[in-house]
């Protein structure tokens, strides 16, 4: 069955659009794949793709280029909380690879895996730009610094418990997580 946006949804694709000229209708593509994923369940099926493209008048292979590309996109079915962790250089040197096996044996999955409950999938990804405070992860709008064992036990008990949002932080929570351009740490 081939997903259909919300009459809303088009509308605003629509708008969307005439930001660029007709000849340049690609470069409406990022945000009309987040708007899919957010709209078909949280992650980008073949399907998804394929209507994407028809709408843009694209080959579906240029979507695919793209949707595999960047690591904010979901090819499958995601945890309602994605975990992402920085692999790059800074963060690598400060622990990440420590932590991804921490959060492997506390969540008993592996990479790219969900938790049998469907809260957590842990992810790998490149460089989140906080360099000087890592390792670090984003999970949602929320990104969690200087990460240590302990910070990740704080972290998942916040998020399954309901307590903390992954996208709205607290300010019990704001040493702990600051959204996306949030100066503090």
């Amino acid at each position: 069955m081939t997903p259909q946006f919300s009459s809303q949804t088009l509308s605003n694709i629509e708008i969307l659009k005439t930001r660029y000229p007709v000849e340049q209708s690609k470069s409406a593509l990022l945000p009309i794949l987040h708007m899919a994923q957010a709209e078909f369940g949280g992650y980008l099926s073949r399907e998804s793709m394929d209507y994407v493209a028809s709408l843009l008048n694209l080959q579906p292979i240029e979507v695919y280029e793209v949707a595999t590309f960047y690591t904010m996109f979901h090819l499958k079915p995601t945890g309602k909380y994605v975990l992402e962790v920085c692999r790059t250089g800074p963060c690598a040197l400060s622990g990440a690879e420590h932590i991804v096996d921490y959060l492997k044996q506390k969540l008993g999955v592996d990479l790219n895996q969900t938790t049998p409950d469907g809260l957590f999938t842990i992810k790998e990804v490149e460089c989140l730009a906080s360099c000087g405070s890592g390792p670090v992860l984003q999970v949602g709008e929320c990104y969690v610094e200087n990460l240590t064992d302990q910070r990740v036990d704080s972290m998942l008990a916040a998020l399954k418990s309901g307590e903390l949002s992954d996208n709205e932080p607290t300010p019990a929570h704001s040493i702990l997580f600051r959204t996306c351009g949030d100066k503090q740490s």
